[in-house]
């Protein structure tokens, strides 16, 4: 049994199966987490929230940004963008069905010597922490209050961290970091609007994963979102979103020996472009 970390498929379907064929994945004996944002932008926004649900125990999917969109759009709280690729979803006759089993999708995975986050965890919470508080707002989304939660996630505020923070502004907080964030201020708060690389970040902004963490386990931690700096591989963190959506990879790494595997877009011509493709 061999076990698969896929990044960002953002509506990538044909990409995710020549990636699926290339690797030989098997159903039966394999499994796949994928780091979120399994919807949008992409014209197989559909076919891979079929694909991925009815893989059943085969399958572990965290929440993206985008993810907790379709969840908003479908629920009246945002309206769609321009970019995105939502509707086959919401005019589907299973459509109930798929948004159900989205929302009850963590927000942070950890299986022994691995985890996996979409965006990033903030570098004081330790991982006793941040597995609290992704159950806090999981077992939110998941309840009669998802609604609620929905309608209250959007906002870059409060954009630091406090244990005092109630309510709202918490859960807010917790999604912002877990599926939003990519570089932080000297102060340690978020700063959400840079989405650029790192080779033109401004001096007074570091990568979440560079800043010293609290965070001592030997526990390597795979994430997304970042699709414009690709494939970054650091001691304890690895980021494995490559940019399938605008011409680049699906890239999958194996657990037991860490080996990577790339599959280049397959998917027809969007006429995106790599600077729409940052905006959250």
């Amino acid at each position: 049994m061999s076990t698969y970390v896929i990044g960002d498929l953002q509506g990538c379907y044909l990409t995710l199966q020549a990636l699926l064929k290339k690797i030989r994945f098997d159903a039966q004996r394999d499994r796949l987490w994928f780091v979120g944002d399994l919807v949008n932008r992409g014209s197989g926004s559909l076919e891979c929230l079929r694909f991925v649900r009815q893989l059943g125990s085969a399958a572990t999917a965290v929440l993206g940004n985008h993810d907790l969109h379709l969840l908003a759009v479908a629920e009246g709280f945002a309206k769609p963008g321009k970019l995105d690729t939502l509707q086959p979803i919401l005019d589907a006759a299973d459509c109930a069905a798929l948004l159900d089993w989205l929302r009850h999708r963590p927000l942070l995975h950890i299986d022994g010597k691995f985890a996996m986050v979409h965006a990033g965890l903030m570098p004081q919470w330790s991982w006793e922490k941040s597995s609290s508080l992704a159950r806090e707002v999981a077992g939110l989304l998941q309840s009669h209050r998802y609604r609620a939660t929905l309608a209250a996630m959007y906002g870059d505020k409060p954009s630091g961290w406090s244990d005092t923070l109630k309510a709202d502004e918490r859960s807010r907080f917790v999604i912002n970091t877990m599926t939003r964030m990519r570089t932080l201020m000297p102060t340690g708060e978020h700063q959400l609007k840079y989405k650029a690389g790192l080779a033109e970040m401004p001096s007074n902004l570091r990568a979440w994963f560079d800043v010293p963490s609290v965070r001592r386990a030997e526990r390597t931690l795979f994430s997304g979102h970042w699709s414009a700096i690709g494939y970054v591989e650091r001691s304890r963190t690895i980021n494995l979103d490559t940019g399938c959506i605008w011409g680049g990879e699906l890239t999958a790494v194996r657990l037991e020996d860490r080996k990577r595997f790339r599959q280049p877009s397959v998917e027809p011509d969007t006429g995106l472009n790599p600077p729409e493709l940052y905006a959250d």
